[in-house]
């Protein structure tokens, strides 16, 4: 049986560059894994504990912590806001943290990936992800990166699923998530 990752992806942008890394997973993932694309984080309400009560969850909130539940593992592919991860991957952390202590991320191997304009890649955004992951009780593999710096000009003519230095390092990425995700 494959290994099912689920992705989310931080850019909310029509073509943006981590959108189309997040599709180079899927179609160049290794043989027994299964990526599947996460759509939706915009439709998310900002975590409101108010608004998370049994039976009254926003139905989007709730369509996301279903498709964690029903995946193996996690991976964010995250661009570089200011800094640091988009809100609606803070928001996406936020919700599937809770309840605390037995939220839809707790123990799941998890990898943050991604792609800036910048010359680090985005590697602060990533490592905030991290950081949050880890606080909801993901399993993340903190060695398991993948930052790839300038966007703009390397994917100008070249999509990501179509680099061969990307592929390979999808192929990594995914590969070690599923070692993980089976021992687990």
């Amino acid at each position: 049986m494959a290994t099912k990752v689920l992705t989310l992806v931080g850019s909310l942008r029509s073509g943006s560059t981590n959108q189309q890394l997040a599709e180079a997973t899927v179609v160049n993932a290794p043989e027994g894994v299964e990526v599947e694309l996460f759509s939706g984080l915009e439709n998310i309400p900002f975590y409101n504990e108010d608004n998370d009560v049994a039976g009254s969850v926003p139905a989007a909130a709730q369509a996301l912590r279903d498709a964690a539940t029903a995946a193996d593992a996690l991976m964010l592919v995250t661009p570089e806001y200011n800094g640091t991860m988009p809100a609606v991957l803070k928001n996406a952390i936020d919700w599937l943290s809770r309840p605390f202590g037995t939220g839809a991320v707790k123990d799941m191997p998890s990898v943050v990936v991604g792609t800036a304009f910048g010359q680090y890649g985005g590697v602060w955004a990533q490592d905030e992800a991290r950081k949050a992951l880890g606080i909801a009780g993901a399993k993340v593999l903190d060695d398991v990166k993948m930052a790839i710096p300038n966007s703009v000009v390397r994917f100008a003519e070249l999509n990501p699923k179509d680099d061969a230095e990307v592929v390979e390092q999808v192929a990594g990425v995914l590969n070690s998530i599923k070692a993980v995700a089976e021992a687990n």
